[in-house]
């Protein structure tokens, strides 16, 4: 699960909640409950921020749950935009364009409807 890789990591790198917190601008009360899987669904957003204070992929922190977000994506998507989405988020890139690509999203999905 999420929650027990972002502790692993942490206490790998010998980081505290506080200092993980600070160094991800995420809050400590947050982490903790991604932590004992209390909260098990973030954000992208919030994810991709963990990663990079903990310095290691947001697949790794993913895991499994990459596999059924990609076979879900593939079901829904073009093997284009699985293509570009799987680099915007090994790249970490997603963070700034997370709402343009939305709308980039909702716009396909608009076109694709008058088609």
């Amino acid at each position: 699960m999420i929650g027990e890789r972002i502790k692993k990591k942490r206490l790998d790198r010998g980081y505290s909640l506080t200092i993980l917190a600070e160094m991800s601008g995420v809050s400590k009360s947050y982490l903790s409950y991604l932590e004992r899987d209390l909260r098990t669904n973030p954000s992208l957003q919030v994810l991709t921020s963990i990663a990079k204070a903990l310095d290691c992929s947001l697949e790794f922190l993913l895991g499994d749950e990459m596999v059924v977000m990609e076979k879900n994506l593939r079901e829904d998507l073009s093997d284009e935009i699985v293509f570009y989405l799987r680099n915007a988020i090994q790249e970490g890139t997603i963070n700034g364009e997370l709402e343009d690509f939305r709308k980039y999203l909702e716009f396909l999905e608009w076109k694709a409807a008058k088609k």
